[in-house]
């Protein structure tokens, strides 16, 4: 479906906006993290609310393919997933904070697909940068295995070489609000989180 709509608007879009700076890299006193959770202009808005993230880029990971582009990824090209880059501060939040975050908006009971969008693009993974992280991660896959009956299907896997996405991508949520709403209530988001979550759906703190 988002393929769908972005056909509509992507052309009116990339003639509006104006050309965006690289995004920065994490500097002293920062920490990325990198998460998939389908429509990277959900979970980016998503990971915005959290206290103490302090930037976030959209792209494509996980995949074989140089320099992808939306077309190629949305066609399930290339082996890449739609992703969030999170920069961070540690001293206001914690990779193990972003974590909860991160499930509390996703749908970790089905593989390959994430509310109405469908293919491996948009699988949820969480792509970890070092042992920590890997073992934060599976720490935190594990506690809430008993929680469902199906098994949890979300990736953890390493992280790998990181493409942001073209610039109309970016703060999609903020500069096409109605378009945003449109999109991601009609996918059913919101819906499937208060199924699979209920009070804690689409939680932005761990507390």
């Amino acid at each position: 479906m988002k393929r769908i709509l972005m056909g509509i608007f992507s052309l009116a879009l990339i003639m509006a906006m104006p050309l965006m700076p690289a995004p920065a890299a994490a500097q002293a006193g920062q920490a990325t993290a990198i998460f998939a959770g389908g429509c990277f202009w959900c979970l980016e808005s998503d990971m915005d609310k959290v206290k103490g993230v302090l930037s976030t880029t959209s792209g494509y990971t996980g995949g074989g393919a140089a320099n992808p582009t939306y077309e190629q990824v949305s066609a399930g090209k290339t082996g890449h997933a739609e992703a969030v880059k999170v920069v961070y501060d540690p001293g206001v939040v914690s990779y193990k904070e972003l974590l909860y975050v991160f499930w509390r908006n996703i749908d970790p009971l089905t593989a390959n697909a994430q509310f109405c969008d469908h293919g491996t693009q948009y699988r949820a993974a969480i792509f970890y940068g070092n042992d920590e992280e890997k073992r934060a991660a599976e720490a935190s896959k594990a506690e809430l295995a008993g929680r469902f009956p199906q098994p949890i299907v979300t990736q953890i896997v390493p992280a790998s070489t990181f493409y942001p996405a073209e610039d109309y991508h970016q703060d999609y949520y903020k500069k096409n609000p109605v378009k945003y709403k449109f999109y991601r209530t009609t996918c059913g988001r919101d819906r499937r989180l208060q199924e699979v979550w209920g009070k804690e759906a689409g939680a932005h703190g761990s507390s």
